[in-house]
This record gives structure tokens, C-alpha cells and sequence, in this order.
């Protein structure tokens, strides 16, 4: 990582995806006090030598009348009272601004030792209404008002520019959800993973119903309650702490924001190799950050919110050139033995998507296949590892690479 101040992952937990919150009776403090007590163990490190605190978070209010969760981590633990904490929305993305606003805070010296969690709680309501919920990230009142569901109907849209430019076959859709979903199988904390999904997935329209456009069931990410944390230390924390383990470091990161609707994404784009050229924008200011190629990456934890998204991200990360992800889906190349596998978590479709949590999901799962941890589902030899989150059509896009932590 470029400038003078390494910034390292201590440690970190992610709550169980396939849990019904409401239907526990846990609000946002019981949540807010599991995540914040596990990731500090696992950290192995006391509450008050935590210097900041940074909450990720999209939703609140909608699904829970909850705001001002920056100061929840503070209502539940009292080693965190008086410590300087701050909440972070950028839709899907806001677990990974929330990680890079703690990474500004370590490298400048402010702070040695910072706590991140993102958590969302998606099931307080009837589906229908939390899909209206979740359409608060697209550009209100001048997109999606066509659609039943906002999201789906977007993803729809960027499968259909695909197939305008290069032409795609949904099958290859298919096979992407097919794969998470089976690398779910491996994950204990993914939502689907004790699901009976049909083998194959088809376009039936009685087990895999259109959604939106050309989306079906199967294509789409789920309704999530969850949460998951890190501790973030700097240099100074490893020499003042030599008994300290951390399990990755930041090598890289990329972050770009663009305008909200979709529609001025693509049109802007539309000379471009790549649909979304940001997107790549993103990936290839991470790895040269990193100073890596991605022939050094181990593998991708990448935004499945839908099939066409991690369609979309195989090409913008370069496994294939622009309009060729079906390549590398058809060759294996993104299966957890293959070349780059992607989402071997099972990602969003097959693990889960507590909005405010998939960034630091995300950054999490790269942190234990570098450092060996991810039990069923390591990636072999990982000694790099890729992020790549999304928030709403792409609006915010952000990258990371953490890599080993040998020599620490």
C-alpha cells in the first residue's frame, strides 16, 4: 500500500446471514452488542483501546424508525462510551467507506486502533415493501418508477447492455448463481446454505420465476438480517502491542463515485470497451496501490446483488476482456479451484446481503483465506485476495486487496 502508515486487520466476525432477527426479538443494540463483543474477541482486544469507531449502515431508519447508529456501538459497550464514533451510507457500499474512513483515520496518526462493523436488519418487514426500501439507493423520482422492483429491474438493465453490445446467454446468469450458490453449501454463516436449490437452475417458471426483465429468482441476492465487524490497527498499535496477530493487510484499495442513475452511467459509457468503466476504474486503482498484477490475487469476494453484477465484475476486473465474463464462466476459471475463483463465501446471492455488512463481509472473507481461516471454503495458496462492493447501480464503487501478513 502506497504512503508511510501500513494498515493491518487484527481480526473480525460476521453473525450468522440465515438468522430472522425479528423473529428473535433482537433490535439493532442486541445486534449492535454481538457483533461488537465477537469481533473484539476475536481481535483479542479491549473495547477501550479502541481509538474510533466507524458503523456502516444503510437503512436504518426505514426498516427499524432507528438512526444516529454511530452512537449504538457506545449504548451497548461500555468500554466504548466517550470513543469518537461516526455512521457511514453509500447504499450497498457503506461497509466499505466505513472501512476506508478508518483506514484515512490510522494512516494519519489519529488513531492506532479502530473498530468497523456494517449491520442491517432487512426482515421487520413484508418483502414488497423492503424491495421499496432498498429503491431509496436509486435516483428517486427520476428512475425505476416502472418497475415492481427497483433493483432487480436495474440489473435487468445492465444484462440487457450486455447483450446489446457483445450478446449474452442467460444461461451464463444461471450458471453464476448455480456456483454461489453451491460455495454457500460450504460457509457456515451463509444465508442458503441448508436451501434445496434445483440442480440446474432453469428459466422454469414454477421453481425460477421472473422477478423482473430477464432476472428470475435465482438471479437475485436475499432479504438479510446481519452483521459483521473488524479491528483495524496501524503500525504504531503493532509496535506498541508485539504479542499482536493480525490476520491480512491492507495492500490496496479503489474508490470512485459516479452520478445515481443508471441510464447516465450507460450513456456516458457508451464508447467505452467496458459498460461501466468506473467499475474498473475502481479495480485497477487498487491493484496498483497494491503494486500487484492479478495474476498475484488468490481469488475475488465480488457484489453478486445479482447475476448480471458479478457478470459485470468478472470483465471490469480483467479475467476477460470486455464482454467475455461468459469465458471465464464456461472454462471453470471462477470456480473455487479454478483461476481467480469469485464469491467462493457463496457472495451475495448464496451468503447473504445485510446491506450495510457486505463491504465488511467482503473485506473479512479476504482476510481468512489469506490468513488460511476460511475452513470449507479456502481458496488453496491464497496469498492475496480482492474486494469489489458496489453501492446502488455502481454510484460508489470501492476495491480492496489485503494481502498475507508474514514478517507482521
Amino acid at each position: 500500500m502506497d504512503g508511510s502508515t501500513s494498515v493491518w486487520i487484527l481480526g473480525g466476525y460476521q453473525s450468522d446471514f440465515a438468522r430472522n432477527l425479528a423473529k428473535e426479538d433482537r433490535d439493532f443494540a442486541a445486534l449492535t452488542a454481538e457483533v461488537v463483543d465477537a469481533t473484539l474477541a476475536a481481535a483479542k482486544i479491549d473495547a477501550v483501546d479502541i481509538g474510533v469507531v466507524h458503523v456502516a449502515n444503510a437503512f436504518g431508519e426505514m426498516f427499524a424508525a432507528q438512526g444516529h447508529l454511530g452512537a449504538m456501538p457506545a449504548t451497548v459497550c461500555d468500554g466504548l462510551w466517550d470513543t469518537p464514533a461516526s455512521r457511514h451510507e453509500a447504499a450497498c457500499a457503506s461497509g466499505s467507506v466505513a472501512a476506508l474512513s478508518a483506514m484515512a483515520d490510522l494512516r494519519s496518526g489519529a488513531y492506532d486502533a479502530a473498530l468497523v462493523m456494517g449491520m442491517e436488519l432487512e426482515k421487520t418487514v413484508p418483502g414488497d415493501i423492503a424491495a421499496q426500501h432498498l429503491g431509496a439507493a436509486a435516483w428517486t423520482g427520476h428512475e425505476g418508477a416502472e418497475a415492481r422492483y427497483v433493483w432487480p429491474s436495474m440489473f435487468a438493465q445492465v444484462a440487457d447492455e450486455y447483450d446489446r453490445r457483445y450478446g449474452l446467454d442467460d444461461q451464463h446468469l444461471r450458471a453464476i448463481a448455480q456456483l454461489n450458490f453451491a460455495n454457500a453449501r460450504r460457509n457456515p454463516n451463509a444465508q442458503t446454505r441448508g436451501w434445496t436449490v434445483p440442480d440446474p437452475i432453469t428459466d422454469d417458471d414454477t421453481t425460477n420465476p421472473i422477478t423482473e426483465g430477464r432476472l428470475r429468482r435465482f438471479d437475485c441476492s436475499q432479504m438479510t438480517d446481519g452483521g459483521a465487524g473488524l479491528v483495524l490497527v496501524n503500525d504504531n498499535y503493532l509496535r506498541d502491542h508485539p504479542t499482536a496477530r493480525p490476520i491480512g493487510r491492507v495492500e490496496g484499495w479503489g474508490h470512485r463515485t459516479v452520478g445515481l442513475g443508471l441510464r447516465q452511467k450507460l450513456d456516458r459509457a457508451a464508447d467505452d470497451p467496458y459498460v461501466l468503466p468506473h467499475v474498473r476504474a475502481a479495480v485497477l486503482d487498487a491493484l496498483r496501490r497494491a503494486q500487484l498484477t492479478l495474476d498475484d490475487v488468490g481469488g475475488f469476494e465480488v457484489h453478486d446483488c445479482f447475476t448480471p453484477s458479478e457478470y459485470l465484475a468478472i470483465d471490469h476486473i480483467g479475467l476477460t476482456g470486455p464482454g467475455e465474463s461468459w469465458k471465464a464462466i464456461e472454462n471453470g476459471e471462477i470456480e473455487i479451484d479454478g483461476r481467480l475463483p469469485i464469491n467462493p463465501s457463496g457472495g451475495l446471492i448464496g451468503g447473504g446481503h445485510p446491506v450495510g455488512a457486505s463491504g465488511v463481509r467482503m473485506l473479512l472473507d479476504a482476510a481468512k483465506q489469506v490468513s488460511g481461516a476460511a475452513g470449507e471454503y479456502q481458496v488453496e495458496n491464497a496469498k492475496a485476495f480482492g474486494t469489489l462492493n458496489f453501492g446502488g447501480s455502481t454510484a460508489t464503487t470501492v476495491s480492496f486487496l489485503v494481502g498475507a501478513t508474514e514478517g507482521a
